[in-house]
């Protein structure tokens, strides 16, 4: 069992701060839970272009609005507090956010295994046999 707080992990080694963004990594790959999962915060009127080749992600927003824009289709997407997207391959998208902070939950398989570091090999632990 694993049992942590966003609190206890706030200002460690494990909150990560970027241009437009900071993310709490409450599980990583030394974890081995074959997934990761963040909280993580994209500042008010940031908007950031990412993409992690190899990775399925799932975001679930808790607080804040703005909207996702996909890169292969040019479509737009709103995103609002009970929002959740899931990217196949984290496919490349634009995420923006509007006038306040938007606070979300991911999930990456396979794990980000540190600050900013996302192991590209393309195996899924969690769905490996």
């Amino acid at each position: 069992m694993i049992v942590k707080t966003l609190k206890s992990l706030t200002n460690t080694e494990k909150h990560i701060h970027s241009e437009g963004w900071d993310s709490v990594r409450l599980l990583l790959r030394d974890d081995k839970m074959g997934f990761s999962f963040h909280i993580t915060t994209i500042h008010a009127n940031a908007e950031l272009h990412m993409h992690y080749k190899n990775h399925l992600e799932c975001v679930y927003c808790i607080s804040g609005s703005g909207e996702i824009l996909d890169k292969a289709t040019g479509q737009t997407h709103p995103i609002a507090p009970g929002t959740m997207y899931a990217l196949n391959l984290h496919d490349q998208h634009c995420l923006k956010a509007y006038d306040e902070p938007m606070v979300m939950a991911c999930v990456f398989n396979p794990p980000v295994t540190g600050a900013e570091v996302h192991d590209e090999s393309g195996a899924y632990p969690a769905m490996a046999e």
